[in-house]
């Protein structure tokens, strides 16, 4: 029988993430009945977290946000899994979100959209929110667009009021060139800058398209307009630290390097449900494939809803957007599909069904000719 482990969890239940961290670990924890979990009596906040280096037990699972945290689980002694990006403690091996792939995928988003212009607004002196500014925007100016990035002023610090933080976002935003797509680094600053537009008199999405990163379906929802975001995957990233640690526990070496979870995909909503071109026949056309393309409709049926010609149509929709109507459709459907791998246990059949594929075969050829991996392959990577 394995060894019976004492872990204390220093993670905070204080967003949608941290929880989705704490599933992870649980999912862990029940998966292996030798692990029992200290969680109560410990915080990520310093004044909590002291009593952790005279903690009798076997293993840490900290979110380490400074150097005090880290100097305590340091005077530990035991084995320590950090799920921070900040690498306070690079002694110890991490696991976080893959922020590069964030920042790569808002940006593909925004320009698979026909966007122009584009910004960043969150906090360089968060390391996570740093990381995602420079990825966002490196895929931006690569692309041949430049990024205008928000800077958080000293006197507007994070912990200031929100009011005062609203008003200058909205004053900021009110100067770039529109139609702007902006990243926003978190759901919370996604938010915020959605409610800054409202103060500017700015329409979302006409004129600004933002998307958060978090997928925290109180704060998506609650937002006005709704606001799209990158969904992570918590649940992974707090099962593999607990992998982790339980490995350390037992003896066996673990290097202390930073472990990368890549995000799930987006979860569009109305804060950019848009096309940013000026031809109101193609983004009718776009609004209408989003909307009706895993109902297994073809270019027949956009040429009804549009009243116009397939000529026509097939040309200014490549010279917009540089894909056809067809293609357009096959990309919906495809996310659709990687969008169900990821989430649900579904058989291919029902995927396929749900994704507008008559046969599971035809779509299986057609994900891994679009993806290079096999249904399969993707969702063992994604789940």
């Amino acid at each position: 029988m394995p060894a019976h482990y004492r872990v204390a969890l220093l993670i905070t239940p204080d967003s949608a993430y941290t929880r989705g961290l704490l599933q992870g670990i649980k999912a862990f924890a029940r998966e292996h009945a030798h692990w029992s979990i200290c969680h109560g009596e410990f915080s990520r906040e310093e004044a909590s977290v002291g009593g952790v280096a005279k903690w009798r037990g076997d293993g840490i699972i900290a979110r380490i946000e400074n150097k005090a945290v880290a100097r305590c689980v340091a005077r530990s002694g035991l084995p320590v899994v950090d799920t921070s990006a900040g690498r306070w403690w690079p002694s110890c091996p991490a696991v976080h979100s893959d922020d590069e792939e964030v920042g790569r995928l808002a940006a593909d988003h925004f320009m698979e959209r026909g966007f122009r212009h584009f910004a960043f607004c969150g906090d360089p002196r968060r390391p996570w929110s740093h990381s995602r500014q420079e990825s966002f925007c490196r895929s931006i100016t690569a692309a041949g667009h430049a990024c205008e990035v928000y800077q958080v002023s000293d006197r507007l610090a994070p912990r200031s009021l929100w009011r005062l933080r609203t008003a200058d976002v909205a004053r900021w935003v009110r100067k770039l060139a529109k139609p702007v797509a902006i990243m926003a680094a978190w759901d919370g600053y996604g938010q915020q800058v959605l409610e800054a537009c409202q103060q500017a008199g700015l329409a979302v999405p006409d004129e600004v398209a933002v998307l958060g990163v978090d997928n925290d379906d109180l704060v998506c929802e609650m937002s006005e307009p709704p606001l799209s975001s990158v969904i992570l995957d918590p649940n992974r990233t707090g099962y593999l630290a607990a992998e982790l640690l339980d490995r350390m526990m037992a003896g066996q070496r673990v290097a202390p390097e930073m472990h990368r979870v890549k995000p799930l995909g987006i979860a569009t909503r109305q804060s950019t449900d848009i096309q940013a071109v000026e031809d109101p026949d193609i983004v009718e056309a776009v609004r209408y494939i989003r909307r009706k393309a895993c109902e297994g409709i073809g270019v027949g049926d956009v040429l009804e809803h549009l009243q116009i010609s397939r000529r026509v149509l097939e040309r200014r929709f490549t010279n917009l957007l540089n894909r056809s109507p067809h293609e357009e459709i096959v990309r919906v459907r495809i996310a659709r599909v990687k969008q169900l791998l990821a989430e649900t246990d579904l058989v291919l059949p029902a995927i396929a069904q749900r994704a507008g594929f008559q046969h599971p075969e035809y779509m299986s050829v057609l994900f891994r000719k679009q993806t290079g991996q096999t249904p399969g392959q993707y969702r063992r990577q994604y789940r």
